[in-house]
């Protein structure tokens, strides 16, 4: 990429120059075309800023042709001047050459914009056949590392099959021994006489044991059903303790939600009680704010009233 990324600079360095050189070229033609073809003393106004004029100024009667020559004159008429065919010739071939060098001019454009156009498309179709490239060239890789590792993984994976094969087969073998050692010994043919201790017949070697008799069988099953018993009736002991436990916390719920409903009920009634007295202390001092506003507007003001506030400021 960073390759490709230079290549790219480059090509857009050497298009950059191209456009400038072009640039430069067209401006450099047109001064030429304007020194040449363009030149002041050809433009129709010229006469009248001539700075040469005085030193270009001829007699006062040269020819026919003499521009001084005027209508009033009667000596030059519209259309009769000696030099009017060579003049309309110089013209023609004037314009004439103006229209060569203009599409000249307009080829070289039109070339060196191809030029610049068939070298962006070179380099664009160069660009993206390196990318194809590369896009091939990676795919090619992934393939190649993408059957690498699918080989390696058969060659573990058959690795791994014989692996567990020979595992299977030992171990198989390995069992068939010991099955066949077991048939042979005297652990699986429970012959009685391998248990004996050489102390006595009342004692026996733990490893070569092959079980109780009847007797001892029965003792073992009557304390089991004992235990059992034993069990179940601890069981409904504790299901009965539970059950009453239960019993017990339903009761207390039921007095705790009857306290809490008869505290409800109670505070209700205190609630209740106390708006009544709100409202008659309310009423009552609506009253006495009434009949005092009556009392203040009533009253008209006396002279004893006067004289106490006098009395009181003294």
């Amino acid at each position: 990429l960073a390759n490709e990324m230079k290549q790219n600079d480059k090509i857009i360095c050497m298009l950059e120059e191209q456009q400038k050189n072009y640039i430069r070229n067209l401006n450099k033609a047109i001064s030429e075309f304007q020194k040449n073809f363009q030149k002041p003393e050809t433009r129709r106004e010229f006469d009248l800023s001539d700075p040469q004029a005085l030193k270009k100024d001829r007699p006062a009667r040269l020819s026919d042709n003499d521009p001084r020559c005027t209508i009033s004159g009667l000596q030059k008429f519209m259309g009769e001047d000696l030099n009017y065919n060579q003049r309309m010739k110089f013209q023609k071939e004037q314009l004439r050459e103006w229209s060569l060098q203009q599409q000249r001019d307009l080829k070289n454009v039109l070339a060196d914009q191809k030029f610049a156009d068939d070298l962006h498309d070179k380099n664009r179709i160069e660009r993206d056949q390196k990318m194809m490239e590369q896009e091939r060239k990676e795919e090619e890789n992934r393939r190649a590392v993408c059957a690498a590792t699918k080989n390696f993984n058969r060659a573990q994976a058959a690795e791994l099959e014989e692996r567990k094969k020979l595992e299977r087969y030992q171990k198989m073998k390995d069992d068939m021994d010991e099955i066949s050692s077991l048939l042979q010994g005297d652990l699986l043919s429970e012959n009685p006489e391998q248990a004996v201790s050489s102390f006595g017949r009342h004692r026996v070697i733990t490893d070569r044991w092959k079980g109780m008799n009847q007797d001892q069988l029965m003792a073992i099953r009557y304390s089991q059903q004992q235990q059992v018993q034993e069990n179940l009736r601890r069981k409904e002991e504790e299901r009965r303790r539970d059950a009453e436990w239960d019993r017990q916390m339903i009761q207390a719920a039921r007095v705790q939600l009857v306290l809490e409903r008869h505290q409800q009920r109670q505070n209700r009634e205190r609630r209740q009680a106390l708006d009544n007295i709100n409202a008659d202390l309310s009423q009552e001092q609506k009253s006495k704010n009434i009949y005092l506003k009556e009392e203040a507007y009533s009253n008209v003001p006396t002279e004893e009233y006067f004289a106490q506030f006098n009395t009181t400021s003294r």
